[in-house]
């Protein structure tokens, strides 16, 4: 397969024609791209059809899916056609880019019910219909491929050589760790996900995160070996903040985009927390606000640039969960670190009256069983030891502490803290 041009974005890049080119452009989302002048001609001569694929491996995404999200949004709000692409089909085969094993092995219907999960949160930042944005899964070709037939179409214009080369095979083999012959056919799935694509919907971009380069790029020459007209590729940077840590990984784990897996409170405090040096750039990738305003709040400095991340928490909260969601979780912020007051709507769990009366180890109550504010018993061990855990604002000193109901505050309830930004009530219930 021949190789397409790796047309990263320059400092100073060109000015661009299309609507939508140019607000990426000036919003940092452009990393890669096959042909951008060619892309920025189709976009500014006709209405084009995009997508972007999503597979089904959790029950939610979580943020680091969201610069693609807002890619899709401001593809539609240029004028153009989004596809959601669900991967019910590719999430039975895995994709191996960025792992150093191979993924579990997820049932049908853990599928399905992960694909459900997954496509709630589109709907609030896209508008769906027949001429608006479409929601299509690759299970609906790839569940009936003949074997043989694929082996013969597609597998043949595949280059064992080059495959080899892509970073997804070559670190894998490199550090002498297993890769499935299952996992090796994924890029051909991808590749030919865009060929169908093409074929039912007359999709002629497909985008993603820099990490997908090499399989979108796979799908251009394989439509281009297979008689589609010009494809075309574009990826994002990859997202790291200021100290260099992944976009959106934190000591309790992932930042989920569903509220049944993280309250819009911690999602409103996750952002919140942004480094200082990132507001400016996270302003422009996760909110709608326009340009001059961003500039704005960009040039705070000092204590200012606190209300800078205010107004990024509210707005991005705003986009995931509603206005009044996000204004509730700024209120609760105020009353819990300007007032210092036990806010009642703080994120909370309920356990029984028993539990508290036969006492509940305090990294237990922290961990994954029930807060959720750390990933694990050995991290809670570890906070402890710097004084990063308190309960009842008071700091915790031995990890055997046991939680009882003589904790219960006049409230009634017990404030787990871990650092001084993320709380969670326990109440009896």
């Amino acid at each position: 397969m021949s190789a397409q041009t790796d047309e990263t974005a320059p400092a100073t890049a060109p000015a661009l024609a299309s609507d939508f080119l140019r607000i990426l452009q000036e919003r940092g989302f452009i990393h890669q791209c096959s042909d951008l002048s060619g892309l920025d001609a189709a976009l500014k001569g006709d209405r084009i059809t995009a997508y972007i694929g999503f597979d089904c491996t959790a029950a939610s995404l979580h943020v680091g899916s969201l610069v693609q999200i807002m890619m899709l949004h401001w593809l539609q709000a240029s004028g153009h056609r989004p596809i959601v692409l669900m991967g019910g089909g590719t999430t039975r085969i895995g994709d191996p880019t960025g792992r150093d094993e191979g993924r579990k092995v997820l049932s049908a219907a853990d599928i399905e019910t992960n694909k459900a999960g997954i496509a709630q949160v589109f709907a609030k930042f896209l508008t769906f219909g027949d001429d608006a944005a479409l929601m299509v899964d690759n299970a609906e070709w790839l569940s009936n491929i003949n074997y043989l037939d694929f082996l013969r179409d597609v597998g043949r214009h595949f280059s064992i050589n080059r495959m080899m080369s892509f970073d997804s095979v070559r670190l894998r083999l490199e550090r002498e760790q297993e890769l499935s012959f299952l996992e090796f056919n994924y890029m051909l799935l991808q590749a030919y996900d865009y060929v169908e694509l093409n074929r039912r919907y007359d999709v002629t971009l497909q985008m993603g995160g820099s990490d997908q380069w090499g399989n979108i790029v796979n799908g251009l020459d394989l439509g281009r070996r297979m008689g589609t007209k010009q494809l075309f590729a574009l990826t994002t940077p990859l997202l790291t903040t200021a100290s260099g840590t992944k976009m959106g990984k934190t000591a309790a784990g992932a930042i989920w985009l569903n509220a049944e897996m993280l309250s819009p409170y911690d999602y409103w405090q996750f952002w919140r927390n942004t480094e200082d040096a990132d507001v400016g750039r996270f302003l422009k990738l996760f909110t709608l606000l326009p340009m001059d305003e961003i500039a704005r709040l960009e040039s705070l400095a000092g204590a200012e640039i606190n209300e800078a991340k205010k107004v990024l928490a509210t707005q991005a909260t705003a986009l995931m969960h509603g206005r009044e969601a996000a204004e509730a979780a700024a209120e609760t912020a105020r009353k819990t670190f300007v007032e210092g007051t036990v806010a009642q709507d703080l994120p909370s769990i309920t356990v029984s009256a028993d539990l508290l009366e036969d006492g509940l180890g305090v990294l237990s109550a922290f961990g994954p069983d029930y807060a959720k504010l750390l990933p694990s018993t050995s991290e809670g061990r570890r906070q402890i030891k710097s004084g990063g855990l308190r309960v009842n604002d008071v700091a915790i000193t031995d990890e055997r502490m046991v939680l009882r109901t003589t904790d219960l505050t006049a409230d009634g309830v017990i404030k787990l803290s871990f650092g001084r930004k993320k709380h969670v009530l326990v109440r009896v219930g």
